[in-house]
């Protein structure tokens, strides 16, 4: 269904290749959910369009739609071709056992996939690949992952990989163990020093991406991380205007590859690795000469010219082996106008900010217009898409106006609309307690439009008292920031604010602090934004950001809830380049009923998020973050530690003759009401469907489809395929049989159907039945199963057969949690207080030797629901004093789904128990809270 807006953008797992995505249709200018996943590519503004809502154009990027498929072909093939380290590294970063806290995203194991595809790939798999250059003598490869999608942990991978293959086998000369990392400012490289080997808190072991026994191969490669700045060279006309005494010449190739390199002078064949390399692009100054008149676009050529010129010069004299570069936004001037971007041609994989959108992998973009607030509000709805362009407003925030000149009433209004929703949140966030209040940033064109706005702030010109506070307004003076930027080595949490896409650059200096000297003003101003959401540091406070251009890279305050763009939006990069910033979220855990991320929003004015999916409607602030507790085994009580047999499956055994006692043979309940498509066709009676009124053509239309031969054909056809691999006897003798059980079964009082209308017409029973199928399957394949199975045969995994508390990794919660004292783990989380009852009568009974919460453990029950295979997790296992084992689940409301597991529970159980080789195993089930205490009296007992 083709909607404006959308009510929910989290559609896919961060966990799995996207499956769905929200098609945007330029001309119905609607979104309509479709299977599959969305193509690589990019938004631009659609050529000469002057519309305020102007929907853009979608651009392909071919070479990733020519990759992805082979790399998933690669993937399923069991990745041929690479060397055993690689696959040893493949295999450990795939590991379905990984717990949740060190899951890697789908995202990023592409993205690192595509670059050993790339290079270890057989050279038949790679045909027809070409991967343009940038005009340069080393080769580059990108990866275009939106912000928030996880860059670093990926570079991280991509240098373990390098470097352990090169350990392994020196010879080899795809590899290298000498790794320059190039960072786009002081913030970006202090967070990039995860990626040193050495280092404290280094990714490599936080995030388990080198396996333990390879960690100590992993030291002995190289990882330098600088910032661009450490690239600068004098150059001769510079040389010859030094005032100093110092008359020494430019520096050759080989003293400034020393300067730069330091302790890794003399490697060879480097690795460099580029973070946010849309600042590296190479420049063409003859052809783009006129374009680069422009004071902010020569500057920004002048910082890609030092970042590339000093990788050739380092290229010349030591040898780069390839750049990975990695950006959210990998484009560069074109040198036709401003206006314009070209995107990088040698990009091979993209997880573009959509993806992340519709992942939960980022906070979800919702335009928030509040019709209580203004009674007009509506007026004004699709306008405050793009504000800037608004002709009322454009002309007006281009003149040089002073601070004290009015903005244009639509900013006023639209300030106004945001502002009510952002005291709406702050309201929220003070009565949940949260000592740091939420953030709106303003991103503006110039500065003269950057110190209007800071002046109707200030004189309360926007009707919003709790957000006027000046005390807790930051107005970002970028020139400040960008002199103390140059100072490269002088890293003490120094911030940097990019204004190459501001049409007038900042010139002014605004600060409360006068008497400051500027060196001081900039610390100060560097701490401030640097710490904004964070308790305790000078950014505690502030709850208003206004910038000019574009927030610095690295600046990931996760407490901003709302964004108003005044400044021109031509591009898919300039959108993703503003709201990227606020777009960080405080929570990674998954909603255990949806295993999708719950979401979190930031609300948006003058973004026009036409290029881009969004939510319409109302909803609550980002949820505080937490205090993280480390959960893990504690050697001191491994006398707690229990085992357990790691049963992937259980294969039945069957008798020759199948036959069923009817009496025994549990009724199947069918809901018509319940039936979605049924419910689609009826109509709605306040606001529920009445299926009694269905009218009579569209049943008989549906039902022919379905006569009762093909049903009970279709049913048996279904039930064998779940036991033919384990039948012993012939298969033509099964599947008679079981055509005369569901033909039984179908015909029987077995099968109850509500309303009685539909039990009671033939073709309204047949229809249900039909629409019921995988429920139908379900419950003759149990019966049969359960009255004749003689034997049940467990299959172990053969990798692990038998699994332990020992073996759980270390991984993190915010969620509530208490130490244990006969529990192997550490501590217990807690998801409720019936839950956390449990864990204290385990703890407190006299019957109980050892018990574990089945947390990040991996033990499993499989199972079949709805036709789906699935995997039961029950909340505990217990070891009595008796010795026998005892698995417990807390369960109040009993479920179909629940007595199905409970079934299949059952079957381990007796596997388990046939076998002999583990001790003997029970199974409960706790209804109520305390009853848990009678259960482990019970089972001592028997």
């Amino acid at each position: 269904m083709a909607r404006t807006t959308i009510d929910r953008l989290i559609i896919n797992s961060p966990y799995e290749e996207p499956q769905r995505h929200w098609r945007y249709d330029r001309e119905t200018r609607t979104f309509e959910l479709v299977e599959g996943r969305r193509p690589a590519g990019y938004v631009v503004a659609t050529p000469s369009s002057k519309a305020f809502d102007d929907p853009g154009i979608f651009v392909e990027i071919p070479l990733v739609n020519q990759i992805r498929p082979r790399v998933k072909a690669w993937r399923e093939a069991g990745y041929p071709g690479v060397t055993s380290i690689t696959k040893r590294l493949l295999e450990h970063w795939r590991d379905p056992e990984r717990f949740e806290a060190r899951r890697f995203f789908f995202c990023q194991l592409e993205a690192v996939e595509t670059l050993i595809w790339l290079t270890e790939a057989p050279a038949a798999d790679r045909v027809g690949i070409e991967i343009p250059g940038d005009g340069g003598a080393f080769p580059r490869q990108c990866c275009k992952m939106a912000t928030g999608t996880g860059k670093t942990v990926v570079m991280a991978m991509v240098i373990a990989w390098q470097v352990l293959n090169k350990v392994a086998a020196p010879q080899d000369t795809r590899f290298s163990k000498n790794v320059l990392v190039i960072a786009p400012g002081l913030t970006v490289k202090k967070r990039l020093a995860v990626l040193e080997p050495t280092a404290a808190g280094n990714y490599y072991e936080a995030f388990d991406i080198a396996p333990s026994a390879l960690l100590d191969k992993l030291r002995q490669g190289k990882v330098l991380v600088r910032n661009w700045h450490a690239l600068a060279w004098e150059s001769e006309e510079q040389v010859k205007k030094r005032k100093s005494v110092d008359k020494r010449g430019v520096k050759s190739d080989e003293a400034y590859t020393r300067e730069v390199l330091g302790e890794m002078a003399n490697a060879r064949n480097i690795l460099v690795i580029n973070d946010e390399a849309h600042h590296a692009w190479r420049v063409n100054w003859e052809a783009e000469g006129k374009y680069l008149r422009q004071r902010d676009l020569k500057d920004s050529a002048e910082e890609a010219t030092v970042w590339i010129g000093g990788l050739d010069r380092l290229h010349r004299s030591r040898g780069i082996l390839k750049c990975y570069d990695f950006s959210a936004t990998p484009f560069a001037p074109s040198g036709k106008k401003s206006s314009e971007e070209s995107l990088f041609g040698w990009i091979v994989s993209d997880f573009g900010l959509n993806d992340a959108i519709e992942s939960g992998l980022v906070k979800t973009p919702r335009v928030v217009v509040r019709d209580d607030a203004v009674p007009d509000a509506k007026t004004y709805k699709s306008r405050f898409y793009h504000i800037y362009n608004d002709p009322e407003v454009k002309d007006d925030l281009n003149r040089k106006a002073n601070p004290e000149e009015p903005l244009p009433d639509l900013v006023l209004n639209a300030y106004y609309l945001l502002g009510y929703d952002w005291r709406e949140t702050w309201k929220a966030w003070r009565a949940a307690g949260l000592r740091t209040p939420p953030v709106m940033i303003t991103v503006c064109n110039r500065t003269e439009t950057a110190a209007r706005v800071k002046h109707a702030f200030d004189t309360k010109r926007i009707p919003i008292d709790e957000l006027c506070d000046p005390e807790r307004i930051l107005h970002i003076d970028s020139k400040v920031l960008d002199e103390a930027e140059a100072k490269d080595e002088v890293d003490s949490g120094q911030w940097r604010v990019d204004s190459e896409d501001a049409e007038d650059p900042p010139t002014t200096r605004t600060t409360n602090h006068s008497s400051l000297t500027t060196a001081q003003k900039a610390e100060l101003l560097r701490r401030t934004v640097d710490t904004v959401g964070k308790a305790g540091e000078p950014g505690e406070k502030i709850q208003k950001v206004i910038s000019v251009g574009m927030l610095s890279e690295g600046w990931d305050a996760k407490t901003v809830t709302h964004i108003m763009g005044l400044r021109a939006f031509t591009s898919q990069l300039l959108c993703e380049q503003v709201v990227g910033r606020g777009l960080r979220r405080t929570s990674y855990e998954l909603n255990p009923e949806t295993g999708l991320f719950d979401p979190e929003y930031v609300n948006i004015f003058g973004v026009p998020f036409t290029f881009l999916p969004h939510e319409g409607g109302q909803g609550g602030p980002p949820p505080p973050s937490t205090p993280k507790t480390v959960v893990e085994p504690d050697p001191a009580k491994a006398e707690f530690e229990i085992r357990w047999p790691n049963i992937v499956r259980i294969e039945h055994v069957f008798q020759p003759t199948l036959a069923l006692d009817w009496d025994k043979v549990q009724t199947l309940t069918l809901d018509a009401a319940q039936t979605a498509q049924v419910a689609e066709l009826a109509p709605v009676l306040e606001g529920k469907p009445d299926v009694t009124k269905i009218n009579r053509i569209e049943l008989e239309r549906l039902a022919r489809e379905f006569r009762t031969q093909r049903i009970i054909f279709e049913t048996a056809r279904d039930v064998f395929d779940q036991m033919k691999h384990t039948w012993k006897g012939s298969r033509e003798v099964l599947l008679a049989q079981l055509i005369k059980i569901v033909e039984h079964f179908i015909g029987s009082d077995r099968i109850a159907i509500t309303p009685p209308l539909f039990y009671q017409d033939e073709l309204r029973r047949r229809l249900i039945i039909t629409l019921n199928m995988s429920r139908v399957v379900q419950h003759v394949w149990g019966a049969v199963r359960q009255e004749n199975t003689e034997r049940l045969t467990p299959v172990f995994d053969r990798d692990h057969p038998i699994r332990s508390t020992g073996e759980m990794r270390t991984w993190y919660t915010g969620k509530p949690c208490a130490r244990t004292k006969k529990s192997h783990i550490n501590v217990c989380v807690y998801d409720s207080t019936w839950e956390a009852s449990d864990a204290f009568a385990l703890e407190d009974s006299e019957v109980v030797s050892a018990w574990v919460k089945n947390d990040h453990l991996g033990f499993e029950v499989v199972y079949i629901y709805n036709g789906v295979v699935r995997k039961y997790r029950p909340d505990f296992i217990v070891r009595l004093k008796s010795g026998e084992m005892l698995i417990l689940e807390t369960k109040g409301q009993d479920t179909e789904q629940d007595r199905v597991k409970r079934h299949y529970l059952d079957e381990w159980v007796q596997a388990v128990n046939a076998h002999g080789g583990f001790g003997h195993w029970r199974w409960a089930v706790a209804h109520h809270p305390g009853e848990i205490r009678d259960i482990l009296i019970q089972h001592q007992e028997a």
